[in-house]
């Protein structure tokens, strides 16, 4: 991954990223962005460390699978996806943190020399009242292809800071 070429295509964010808060982050709003190559050393460097099949890890045998080549691990895509979102989209200044994710699904193959950008459209938003200083934002996440096909989607829960605590 190179972190350079994570240019954003789009961002409708009303505020820059380094001053963002929970009030940025509206329902229904949709924000696209990054732009990531995915390379084939890229690939068998990750899979071979972290998810050591053959289909990610030598093409010569990956030919053979259903995949009919190399393909690149659904955790590594993760990892693309995580340092688009962390860079265009996810709060420098009031992020506190994830409960968790849901409805992960790796939905097409990613291959060697595919370019991925990310899609996220803010489900939720909702104060905690309990902690009035933070709200929930949950967000559907997709990372497409070149052919603006979905390869990735998840369901992400984070917990950012509120830039007035005391509005309800």
């Amino acid at each position: 991954m190179n972190p350079t070429d994570t240019a954003p295509l789009t961002s409708r964010f009303p505020t820059p990223i380094d001053d963002r808060y929970f009030e940025d982050y509206v329902p229904g709003a949709v924000h696209r962005f990054g732009e990531m190559r995915v390379t084939e050393q890229e690939i068998v460097d990750f899979a071979r460390r972290y998810d050591p099949q053959d289909f990610h890890t030598d093409p010569a045998k990956a030919a053979g699978t259903i995949f009919g080549g190399l393909i690149a691990s659904g955790w590594m895509t993760c990892g693309m996806m995580m340092r688009m979102y962390s860079e265009h989209y996810l709060t420098h200044n009031a992020s506190l943190a994830s409960p968790g994710i849901d409805e992960l699904r790796w939905l097409k193959p990613v291959r060697p020399d595919d370019v991925l950008s990310t899609r996220v459209t803010i489900v939720e938003a909702r104060r905690s009242v309990s902690k009035p200083d933070r709200g929930l934002v949950r967000s559907r996440i997709e990372v497409l292809n070149q052919r603006d096909e979905v390869v990735l989607s998840m369901l992400a829960m984070n917990l950012i800071g509120c830039r007035n605590p005391s509005a309800n």
